[in-house]
């Protein structure tokens, strides 16, 4: 056989054109060194950007779930209700409320304030009544944006802790 422009010669002398299924074996080569290629990028991506140790409370609070379930059942069961505003100057204000939307006054509020992402900083937080139900505490949160408030209030012989987001300008 002789190649010539392209073309092979026959069995019988007649030249036709190469097929393109030469180009098959190479296609696959391509295709996986693609993906291999993407899986590298997301392994190195993955490694590099990890921010530490996620948590090591989970097996933790997994064997005590069911006494978790029944502190959850304990509050739902107050009915308390809780708002978390910020005021001009970025101080948080919470507005507490029993089973009924009254003010709930009394309560001992305290409170950390955390930011959900980027470099940990953690605020601790007492609160003062200063109205019905109405309690703001002292410190102001430094930066604008998104605050985690992990929140503490015991009232009437009962204990209700939560999580609330808010957001200051």
């Amino acid at each position: 056989m002789r190649i010539n422009d392209g073309l092979y010669a026959s069995r019988g002398g007649v030249p036709r054109e190469r097929s393109r299924w030469w180009l098959f074996p190479w296609a696959i080569a391509a295709a996986m060194a693609a993906v291999i290629a993407v899986n590298v990028g997301m392994v190195y991506a993955a490694l590099h950007t990890f921010p530490g140790q996620a948590g090591s409370d989970g097996f933790d609070l997994s064997n005590r779930y069911d006494q978790v379930i029944a502190r959850v059942q304990q509050q739902a069961a107050l009915g308390w209700t809780v708002h978390v505003e910020t005021d001009g100057q970025r101080h948080p204000v919470l507005l507490l409320r029993d089973r009924d939307g009254a003010p709930l006054s009394g309560a001992v509020v305290q409170a950390t304030a955390e930011r959900p992402l980027g470099p940990e900083h953690s605020t601790p937080l007492a609160f003062h009544e200063s109205a019905g139900g109405r309690y703001v505490t002292d410190v102001a949160l430094g930066e604008p944006g998104q605050w985690e408030l992990l929140l503490s209030a015991s009232a009437q012989g009962h204990e209700f802790t939560t999580t609330r987001r808010i957001v200051t300008r």
